[in-house]
């Protein structure tokens, strides 16, 4: 092989490898992750009684069951963020802080998922009515609705329902504002949702 071929396999191999990677599809570039991770404003310790109580499973309306975070410009139509997301749709995200807002206010015996074992006197249902940044005002607000409903296990029946209405004013108008001013929201109705199961809790 003479230098003028030898050196001519380089090239043949960068332009080869140049023209595979124009094939390739582009990588979609992966969205931005935002986290409900509120805690309790202020939730002061209650006499405990001596009743369990479990968290059942959140529900979450149309438009809601949905890790795409929910943004409106002019109702009622819905959007969603192109490349932001929460992790996980808000509900399943809200469980595990509605268990432990619950356990560390110490009104009951025990806290514990719908999915345990353990037998439980009364439980904890909700549902996520909204969750969605209103821009139709400035600056645009976090809108959260949640409904609760405390049910007596033994007797079968409902104790108490109430809905719970948070807004928050989003620190910057975009998704990572609203993420803040959600979890705002959230720590907010958190503590109205242990005063309604401990006040409720009394009615049994």
């Amino acid at each position: 092989m003479n230098l003028t071929k030898a050196s001519a396999v380089p090239l043949l191999l960068a332009t080869l490898m140049a023209g595979c990677t124009a094939l390739q599809p582009p990588r979609a570039d992966s969205p931005t992750l935002y986290l409900l991770n509120a805690q309790p404003a202020g939730v002061a310790a209650r006499p405990q009684r001596e009743l369990a109580l479990s968290i059942g499973t959140p529900r979450a309306r149309p438009g809601f069951a949905t890790p795409q975070m929910a943004y409106v410009r002019r109702p009622p139509r819905l959007d969603y963020y192109a490349k932001n997301r929460w992790v996980d749709t808000p509900a399943r995200m809200l469980s595990p802080l509605l268990l432990q807002a619950l356990a560390q206010a110490g009104g009951f015996r025990a806290v514990v998922p719908e999915a345990s074992a353990v037998g439980t006197d009364l439980r904890l249902d909700t549902e996520l009515i909204r969750l969605q940044q209103d821009f139709v005002a400035q600056p645009s607000r976090v809108q959260l609705a949640l409904r609760a409903q405390l049910i007596d296990l033994k007797a079968d029946k409902v104790i108490a329902t109430k809905e719970f209405d948070a807004e928050e004013t989003a620190p910057s108008e975009d998704a990572y504002g609203g993420a803040v001013a959600a979890n705002r929201a959230l720590a907010r109705v958190l503590d109205e949702v242990v005063d309604f199961c401990s006040a409720a809790s009394l009615r049994r």
